[in-house]
């Protein structure tokens, strides 16, 4: 993934919430986005969902610019987990497989969630994949909550995943499990992860630090504590 020059506004806003980004995204690895709210973290992930398109430059997935891509197929190929997991009133597997045609295997299904870590979860309710969830039915835990989203964006089998702030409603010890679960899932995958939090991001291959909509800072965790800037003063307050 390769943003090249992005630049973005909302409407009628006189500030870019993107402006001028340069960001390679290598394939296979993790690359985190951080900084306050507000910085353009998250316009960046819908430019690469293609929600919008970049008021000029371009986002690039395997070299070919997004606006050239079939949006359906190019999102088909993202799996994407948002900060609060929705659920619908329907059975666990079928939250799990929601919007694919057909619908996935059992097997294929069970197989997402084991790499989400929580295959053993439903395994050990009565009704098991067939529970329902959604409002008024089982009462899953946020962390388990997130790690079916987790499963969900796992059984699509994506090249890409979106993790926009997948951990931030959670807490200290939910957040630990989901954290393993993301580890894991993306493992292998070219992921992008939006974090405010940054035990979220300590463990990605690359970060970059958006301002304003800027990068200002890039490196591995370890680089950007030793740098003193933006980064380790937001390390500091954490």
């Amino acid at each position: 993934v390769r943003f090249e020059d992005v630049r973005f506004a909302y409407g009628s806003a006189p500030a870019d919430a993107v402006a001028g980004v340069d960001l390679v995204c290598r394939a296979g690895a993790t690359t985190a986005l951080v900084g306050p709210s507000g910085s353009g973290k998250s316009s960046l992930g819908g430019l690469l969902l293609r929600l919008r398109d970049p008021r000029s430059g371009s986002v690039r997935v395997g070299g070919v610019d997004l606006r050239r891509l079939d949006v359906v197929a190019h999102r088909r190929r993202v799996g994407v987990v948002l900060q609060e997991p929705c659920l619908f009133d329907r059975t666990l597997r079928e939250n799990v497989g929601y919007g694919l045609d057909p619908p996935p295997s059992l097997k294929r299904v069970r197989a997402a969630a084991r790499a989400a870590g929580v295959d053993g979860v439903v395994a050990a309710m009565p009704d098991g994949w067939e529970t329902l969830a959604g409002e008024g039915a089982t009462r899953l835990s946020g962390g388990e909550k997130q790690r079916v989203a987790i499963a969900r964006a796992l059984v699509r089998e994506p090249d890409l995943l979106l993790l926009d702030e997948a951990t931030s409603a959670l807490d200290a010890e939910s957040e630990a499990v989901v954290l393993a679960a993301l580890d894991a899932a993306a493992a292998g995958r070219t992921a992008l992860v939006i974090a405010h939090r940054l035990a979220t991001v300590r463990r990605a291959d690359a970060i970059a630090v958006l301002v304003a909509g800027a990068v200002v800072e890039r490196g591995d965790h370890d680089a950007l504590v030793a740098l003193g800037g933006v980064y380790a003063d937001l390390v500091s307050k954490q």
